[in-house]
């Protein structure tokens, strides 16, 4: 396989896991634009900047709030930037996928009624989190350095 001077790969060929990086970024984006948009967030009048109050629903399920929405769109915007690298996209993916664990953890611990739920989480967007922090960890962690689709696993015994 072809390497440019850092060892990297070639330079506008991109790698599986930088793939599923812009992926998952785009799937963020698209999630944070659509929160913003009446009729496809119900309740949308109702939506506050943050807090459990907020009584907005991506396509009537998910609570959101605007800060939510940001967030999403941060998230998308960061994996987008991230994504450009190897590296980076393996980071995104996988310390991405940590956090959405920790955050699925936090929605069962706090009280959903207190203003520790600011962002807003309810249990769809709970469980999302739980779905999205597996799939994220697990290919930030699995998907190997090979150009193309990422069909087989880099193990030791790829290496030369």
């Amino acid at each position: 396989m072809a390497r440019d001077a850092r060892g990297g790969a070639v330079a506008g060929r991109k790698s599986a896991v930088q793939l599923a990086a812009l992926a998952a970024a785009g799937i963020f984006a698209l999630i944070g634009v659509l929160g913003f948009i009446p009729g496809i967030t119900t309740g949308y009048d109702e939506m506050t900047f943050a807090g459990h109050h907020s009584e907005a629903k991506l396509l009537g399920v998910f609570q959101v709030s605007i800060l939510h929405n940001i967030l999403h769109l941060g998230s998308g915007l960061l994996g987008l930037l991230m994504a450009r690298n190897v590296a980076g996209a393996r980071l995104f993916l996988a310390g991405g996928g940590a956090l959405y664990l920790g955050l699925w953890l936090y929605g069962f611990v706090i009280n959903r009624e207190s203003a520790a739920n600011f962002i807003p989480l309810n249990d769809a967007v709970n469980w999302l989190h739980l779905v999205l922090g597996f799939g994220m960890l697990a290919l930030g962690l699995l998907l190997s350095n090979h150009l193309g689709t990422g069909s087989r696993l880099d193990t030791p015994f790829d290496r030369p």
